[in-house]
């Protein structure tokens, strides 16, 4: 996986859904949140707070609202990449040539801002049981079912080993070499500790 230095790079390197990733950075672009690179994908944040980020996958691309959960979603548009594990996130999948609504699309994000300017957010539970799935790790979920399958066969505390391991790289080139790393161990249905552990 590539570095990303750039939103102008990202788009380019998603040439199948470079047009309407193009058409939703713009859309973006017209509210007051200010764009970012993180986790290798387009972000925009207020006040220092993650709102949305766009991104492509193989067969979509989309929005996803880090506090999706408190959006009215009355046209629903939303899914949840990951039941019962992501609490907050939400995702607008458009297909390859789907044709886009953008006064919705603007609507979304200006519900999106307002309910980050009054504070809806769901904290992620650090207690034993839960763990948080880095969003780098979960955009490869959502973009690859066959990955998604082999990664929700993992026990929960394999998943937990494999969040917290990319969770605690600070630069986001570790994390991405280090999701590279786990890709074929999560494919073989392996944990990020079994080679140490004994039989």
């Amino acid at each position: 996986m590539k570095k990303v230095n750039s939103v102008e790079e990202y788009i380019e390197l998603h040439s199948d859904f470079s047009n309407l990733l193009k058409e939703l950075r713009e859309i973006v672009l017209a509210t007051e949140l200010e764009e970012t690179i993180k986790w290798n994908s387009p972000v925009y944040s207020l006040n220092g707070k993650n709102v949305l980020g766009i991104g492509a996958f193989k067969n979509h691309a989309g929005i996803w609202f880090f506090q999706g959960v408190f959006l009215k979603d009355e046209h629903n548009k939303l899914v949840n990449a990951q039941e019962e594990k992501t609490k907050a996130l939400r995702q607008w999948r458009f297909e390859k040539n789907e044709l886009t609504d953008g006064k919705l699309i603007k609507a979304y994000i200006l519900e999106a801002i307002e309910n980050q300017k009054l504070g809806k957010e769901i904290k992620p539970d650090r207690s034993d049981k839960a763990f948080v799935i880095p969003l780098i790790l979960e955009n490869k979920i959502a973009s690859n079912t066959e990955f998604k399958n082999c990664f929700n066969s993992l026990s929960l505390g394999k998943q937990r080993e494999y969040s917290g391991y990319i969770t605690e790289a600070k630069r986001e080139t570790t994390k991405i070499t280090r999701l590279e790393k786990i890709i074929p161990l999560i494919e073989a249905g392996k944990g990020l500790h079994d080679k140490y552990k004994k039989c």
